[in-house]
């Protein structure tokens, strides 16, 4: 049987200045106030904890996001690898829903906001939600469709994917980068070549140099590749769609 889920009880959000904004009506709730809101919880360190919290210097909103285990961390760092997403807003509101009868609290991972618009994310270990098929949902999704916005739950993606992603993410601060070299290659029609022969561009520059700014093309999207085996030189690159 299925669970129903009302309409949101209530929502709060925690404000930059740490002030809390209590009850906004759920449906027409800015996405404004979201977007600059500060995460709902802090962290707690403790000893014996069975996960690794932190920060990360996110590229998208140029700022650190807070994360609270290896694998939340994970999908900021898709988060940051996907060029859709233009913001990221960890813990972003306290949830209380209706759920069969009774107000259930929900704190959503994340908040992407998209260019196909908002998505709330849940964070999961996949052998967390095979243990718990049997459960309610979380009583976030249905208030989170009702308002037409995608519900997400994430878990572990493809490990080589994954590998590849946080090595490219070191290439993700763009003012590190020869703005004349990024601009030389981007000029170049890469697709179709390989990443071996892309490095070998603009022989008149430093290997090196040429090399990390090819792979940040590679991080921001100007160009792809197949992600699902260890990257090489023999990647073949492809236009971005």
């Amino acid at each position: 049987m299925g669970t129903a889920v009302a309409a949101p009880v209530g929502l709060s959000v925690r404000r930059g200045d740490e002030s809390v904004v209590e009850d906004p009506e759920w449906p027409s709730v800015p996405l404004g106030l979201l977007r600059q809101a500060r995460p709902w919880r802090t962290f707690r360190w403790f000893k014996g904890q069975q996960h690794y919290s932190g920060t990360y210097w996110s590229a998208t909103v140029g700022d650190h996001v807070i994360y609270e285990s290896r694998l939340e961390l994970g999908r900021l760092l898709f988060a940051g690898f996907a060029p859709e997403v233009r913001q990221i807003v960890a813990q972003p509101f306290l949830l209380k829903a209706g759920v069969d009868g009774k107000v259930r609290k929900h704190i959503p991972d994340y908040l992407l906001l998209t260019d196909d618009g908002p998505v709330v994310v849940d964070v999961n270990r996949g052998t967390d939600l095979r243990s718990r098929k049997s459960l309610s949902p979380s009583p976030g999704r249905g208030a989170v469709t009702s308002r037409g916005w995608q519900y997400e739950v994430w878990s572990e993606p493809d490990p080589h994917v994954l590998e590849n992603v946080r090595f490219l993410a070191g290439y993700r601060r763009a003012w590190l980068f020869d703005p004349d070299l990024v601009a030389a290659l981007r000029a170049v029609d890469l697709d179709g070549m390989s990443l071996g022969d892309a490095f070998r561009l603009r022989p008149e520059c430093p290997r090196p140099l040429v090399k990390s700014a090819v792979l940040y093309l590679l991080w921001s999207g100007h160009v792809t590749t197949a992600l699902d085996r260890p990257l090489s030189t023999g990647h073949v690159l492809r236009r971005a769609a």
